[in-house]
């Protein structure tokens, strides 16, 4: 590409994007010149800054954008879908950072510079997967993001359990690694291109020509190394090792951020490439049949596997990942098969799991540290020592079992409702029962809380910053329970949700 082409092209579009690796950058540049004159926290602030900058141009791309606008001959692709993953990220990072700079100060992580400006390395990668239109630049955005997070969990060098963590979930990414890149080899050699949207019309032709079973071959790997990323069935049992022995902003970091990223890809990569492909009598397509049937196979999996493993948890932190395996199959739920307001539905149930996360593993870092345990026990009497964290706790619970007047709840509504518009009556049956199954261990926690006695009565001391934090993310809960049509307004207003999956063409570059 010549030099004027490449001048040529609008790049305030791309600068969330160059905002965040600017940051990071520079953050790793200063803490290596500077870091020890001017603290760790100041690091800390400076990351949470350049996350907010991020998200204000962000919204600012959304208000500006007409149409999807690429660059390099479509390998980047920024659209309305992109933006609204992009600004989960963004949230997701910057809450992460915010229970970091408390909980730092323990000295749980001893590198904390290279910490925050990993956090912005990894957020850079999920960034560039919500915005990929290329295998090519797919890839790079997907290791940015997992290298980041192999060196997070591991960053407490001196925690046997850390680094038996960070061993595990190395070797478990390798692999998952290894059989995405096998899916792609397939992809590439069936279509002859890496573009996802040429792939899209070249396996459907390579479906016609008699290649079906090499096509969903292919989908099939893909979906198996995709399923690590939003830790689902069958690829799930790297989470609970890794969520316990991670720190816990790191833990709730992969909880949110990492599994929204594979979210992204699930619709770039596997939506859109075999979007057009044939079923095998000709009569339909691939996805809304075959391929939609796998990823609700692999729903139910991640339901049932989830929610029935979380009942056998005595550590909070190993209970959470159950529950997020559980929240994974959820998730994959409006793809079996997607319509035109499965966008919504996805979006509006990421941004209440990400309220929900943030504030519950707030809690769990403060009791826990308080405790000097994980387990159940530590919060026994938790009502007694501190009310307020006790009531907050109880709602972000609620919230996650789907209980009325929580975001939860019309999260897990509006699951439940296209399940029934599409007829597929076993998943919605398997929704309810695993729901009622998750109510046990949610449940299981608030009892200790309230009706069983603690060590200690003596009042628990909560930052400030943290208090403030877990306050905020309990309103936000109750609030957009209350009032869902705030959340999903915006989405219909702004992100332009009811695509025309007849029609996914690539969009012009000019």
């Amino acid at each position: 590409m010549e030099v004027k082409d490449i001048f040529s092209y609008d790049w305030s579009y791309l600068l969330p994007e160059f905002i965040i690796l600017g940051f990071a950058t520079f953050l790793s540049l200063l803490d290596l010149f500077a870091g020890k004159r001017l603290g760790k926290q100041v690091i800390g602030w400076l990351s949470f800054l350049g996350t907010v900058i991020a998200a204000i141009f962000v919204i600012i791309n959304m208000n500006a954008l007409n149409k999807p606008y690429s660059y390099m001959i479509d390998m980047i692709r920024i659209d309305d879908y992109g933006n609204a993953f992009k600004l989960i990220f963004l949230a997701g990072t910057a809450f992460a950072i915010l229970i970091s700079l408390s909980y730092l100060k323990a000295g749980e992580v001893q590198h904390r510079g290279e910490y925050y400006y990993l956090l912005l390395t990894g957020l850079l990668g999920a960034m560039v997967m919500a915005s990929s239109a290329d295998l090519i630049t797919l890839f790079v955005g997907l290791e940015l993001l997992s290298l980041s997070s192999y060196v997070l969990v591991g960053l407490r060098k001196k925690s046997r359990l850390s680094n038996e963590s960070a061993f595990k979930y190395v070797v478990s990414g390798s692999i998952a690694t290894a059989v995405l890149l096998f899916g792609m080899s397939y992809v590439y050699g069936l279509a002859g291109t890496t573009h996802i949207y040429e792939i899209s019309f070249r396996l459907a032709e390579a479906g016609m020509a008699g290649y079906q079973f090499l096509v969903y071959t292919a989908f099939a790997f893909l979906a198996v190394g995709l399923a690590f990323k939003i830790s689902a069935a069958p690829n799930h049992m790297w989470a609970p090792d890794v969520y316990q022995g991670a720190p816990t902003p790191v833990t709730v970091f992969l909880a949110v951020v990492s599994k929204a990223a594979g979210f992204a890809l699930i619709f770039r990569v596997m939506m859109i490439s075999f979007f057009n492909v044939s079923d095998g009598t000709g009569s339909g397509r691939f996805f809304f049949e075959e391929g939609s049937l796998y990823l609700g196979l692999m729903a139910a999996a991640s339901m049932i596997i989830g929610n029935t493993m979380a009942l056998r948890q005595t550590n909070v932190k190993r209970m959470m990942a159950y529950s997020g395996i559980a929240q994974a199959g959820y998730l994959l739920v409006p793809f079996v098969p997607p319509t035109s307001l499965f966008f919504s539905e996805v979006i509006f149930y990421l941004f209440g799991y990400l309220l929900v996360s943030f504030g519950a593993f707030a809690v769990i870092m403060v009791v826990s540290r308080e405790q000097e345990t994980e387990d159940l026990k530590g919060f026994a009497g938790l009502y007694h020592r501190s009310p307020v964290m006790a009531i907050a706790m109880s709602i972000f619970l609620l919230s996650l079992a789907g209980i009325p007047i929580t975001v939860g709840f019309f999260g897990k509504f509006y699951l439940f409702m296209g399940t029934l518009v599409v007829e597929n009556y076993w998943l919605a049956a398997i929704m309810i029962i695993t729901s009622v199954i998750s109510y046990y261990y949610y449940f299981g926690i608030i009892r200790q809380m309230y009706m069983r006695p603690g060590t200690t009565e003596a009042p628990m001391v909560v930052p400030k910053g943290i208090w403030t934090f877990i306050l905020i993310m309990a309103i936000a809960t109750v609030f957009f329970g209350a009032f869902p049509g705030l959340v999903t307004d915006y989405i219909q207003i702004h992100f332009n949700p009811s695509f025309d999956f007849g029609n996914m063409l690539s969009p012009s570059s000019q």
